[in-house]
């Protein structure tokens, strides 16, 4: 499973990909995080243009600050073109709070618990963890 990061996860990936690593999930799961950037959309992307480049791209979009202010905010695209078929957003409840060892496996393991069993998920809009 790809996770698309949000730009204010960016420097976080690092930070999970170690705690997944650290607990052995990157030998059992396919799992990798890709920025922004690394697939050619610019950090100041609205939000419909990476949603749907994450659902066109079976990819999970991970994020810590999407709202619903505006047409083609995150709320009102999930809204406008969610389906029972979609794939949900992973919001990270506390983003100050990541930097917390503790915190970071609550969040790492409800990924994994996310990527396991991820046709469950489908057409819920969003998902907040840990």
């Amino acid at each position: 499973m790809i996770f698309l990061v949000d730009y204010n996860l960016t420097g976080y990936v690092v930070l999970f990909q170690g705690t997944l690593a650290a607990q052995g999930w990157l030998d059992l799961l396919s799992i990798r995080f890709v920025t922004l950037t690394e697939v050619g959309l610019a950090v100041d992307s609205n939000d419909r243009m990476i949603w749907r480049y994450a659902q066109s791209n079976q990819m999970l979009l991970l994020t810590a600050n999407r709202n619903a202010k505006g047409e083609d905010s995150l709320e009102q695209t999930i809204r406008d073109e969610g389906t029972s078929t979609t794939l949900p957003v992973i919001t990270i409840g506390s983003l100050d709070k990541l930097v917390e060892k503790n915190y970071r496996e609550q969040c790492s393991a409800r990924l994994v618990e996310i990527v396991l069993y991820v046709d469950n998920y489908r057409g819920v809009s969003r998902l907040f963890i840990p």
